[in-house]
């Protein structure tokens, strides 16, 4: 049976180099680290400005890899989505940007395989729940507000097609 040695990390979209965390990671599996860093970076390239998990699976045998892009984290594609730089330090007094239902429900969407609710429903109040923390509105509303009017049937319309 082949061998194969993992590497997670956690690189800034597009930007990956062969520096750490990844040459000191790859280095010493004797693989193209400058390859798996191109791949990377190629595939990565939409997520510029996040960072985006990936997973290398290196063949110690052969020096052949593999690169799997995760998804970026919830607050980073929130971040994204605001053209901001990054969440508020003080959330419940700081307000950082305001999001549209159909923003955060696309977020819900792009994060859904990675998250455990099981209708597009719960994922998006688990966005909401993020943007709880990092001081971002939804609607003008504070996103528990915009959970609970999820709760009492509203923008049922966003979340027709899949539940």
């Amino acid at each position: 049976m082949v061998e194969k040695k993992i590497v997670d990390l956690l690189v800034s979209g597009g930007q990956a180099t062969a520096g750490p965390p990844l040459g000191p990671a790859l280095g010493p599996l004797g693989v193209n680290t400058m390859a798996v860093v191109t791949k990377i970076n190629e595939l990565t390239k939409d997520y510029a400005g996040m960072k985006v998990p990936v997973k290398v699976a290196v063949d110690v045998e052969d020096k052949t890899f593999e690169v799997t892009v995760g998804t970026p984290t919830a607050s980073a594609l929130i971040v994204s989505e605001l053209k901001i730089e990054k969440g508020s330090g003080t959330p419940n007094t700081a307000k950082v940007g305001d999001l549209t239902m159909e923003q955060v429900v696309r977020i819900a969407k792009m994060k859904r395989p990675q998250l455990l609710a099981s209708t597009l429903k719960g994922a998006t109040k688990e966005m909401l729940g993020t943007c709880v923390s990092m001081g971002v509105t939804v609607e003008g509303k504070d996103p528990r507000e915009v959970q609970a009017e999820i709760d009492e049937g509203k923008y049922q319309e966003l979340f027709s097609e899949s539940d």
